[in-house]
């Protein structure tokens, strides 16, 4: 194993981070599973189990003031972006003390003081955002990075290339991350692209782009600061197809009938947990009791959120038309 990448040592207690939150992302969609079931969370809900590498991994190379565009399937990418889970949790409730007050859900978590643009419903959604984020900054001489997330079925959508044109053409300061679990919703991806390495449509715009093991952790890491480190040299856009894979069906209503359980079964035994764990205590970086010791942070951090949530307020109603423009009032 690497002692370092792009000139950042590879440390214990940097390992340990990665360890941690990619078991927290883990812990909290699992409970978010079972509160689900029991109709504590409500609406549709997409759960990131599998592709943790990708959130944590790509989070490390940005800084505090970098922003981030994610897509539905977002409470990984805002755990990792540190978001408190007790705030997620409260927004996956739909109360008050949410990060977007409740009134977002799983699919909209948000957080301006973070740079966490939010979860997008509509696949691809984020993309046209994220290239006026970058456009901004770039008119305004900022070095920010805006970092979009979104997986292979936004490649069938027209604002994917209309971004990635626009991007490539006025040199902007984004990091497209291309999460490729291979299904789009329950399509698989050979049959709805005739190319199905989507970082070439990247490469056809002229911008750089690689394909990375999306579930090596660190091999996200070193992907996402190289990146990085080009972007903020002047040198464009840049693109990362990661190539992954969710364990859990495509959302909670999804009867998941469209790819075989063997298949599940053999991406699930080299999962970012999987791959990352006995790597590290192999090389006597950490101990199987610091595992243990993250593991029961972690659960303690995970039942302190559940009490936040359960604790926590419903929106007054007389309050929820405030912040909505009625039609009249667009007029006006």
């Amino acid at each position: 194993m690497r002692d370092q990448y792009e000139g950042v040592e590879i440390s214990a207690e940097h390992l340990r981070e990665l360890a941690r939150q990619m078991i927290l992302i883990r812990r909290f969609e699992e409970k978010c599973a079972e509160l689900y079931s029991t109709e504590k969370i409500r609406g549709f809900l997409h759960l990131y189990i599998g592709e943790e590498a990708n959130a944590v991994g790509v989070m490390q190379a940005l800084l505090p003031d970098d922003r981030v565009v994610a897509t539905y399937r977002e409470h990984g990418h805002a755990l990792a972006r540190g978001l408190p889970a007790t705030e997620v949790m409260a927004e996956m409730y739909g109360k008050a003390t949410g990060s977007s007050r409740g009134r977002g859900g799983s699919m909209h978590i948000c957080s301006a003081d973070h740079r966490f643009y939010g979860g997008f419903a509509i696949v691809g959604g984020g993309l046209p955002l994220a290239v006026g984020l970058g456009l901004a900054d770039r008119m305004r001489g900022k070095t920010h990075v805006t970092c979009c997330f979104f997986g292979e079925g936004a490649a069938a959508e027209g604002e994917f290339h209309e971004a990635l044109n626009l991007a490539a053409l006025w040199r902007l300061p984004v990091l497209f991350i291309c999460e490729n679990n291979g299904y789009a919703m329950g399509t698989a991806l050979e049959r709805s692209e005739s190319e199905t390495d989507i970082h070439r449509h990247a490469e056809s715009y002229n911008i750089s782009a690689e394909i990375v093991d999306g579930m090596d952790v660190c091999a996200v890491e070193e992907a996402a600061r190289r990146a990085v480190s080009k972007i903020r040299a002047g040198e464009g856009p840049y693109f990362l197809e990661n190539k992954t894979y969710r364990f859990r069906a495509h959302s909670m209503f999804d009867a998941e009938l469209y790819r075989a359980k063997e298949e599940v079964e053999e991406w699930k035994e080299r999962g970012p947990l999987v791959q990352f764990k006995p790597c590290i205590i192999e090389h006597s970086l950490l101990a199987e009791s610091d595992f243990e010791e993250i593991e029961s942070d972690v659960a303690n951090v995970v039942e302190e959120a559940v009490a936040f949530a359960e604790a926590a307020p419903w929106e007054p109603v007389e309050d929820l038309l405030k912040d909505v423009v009625t039609p009249r009032e667009n007029m006006a």
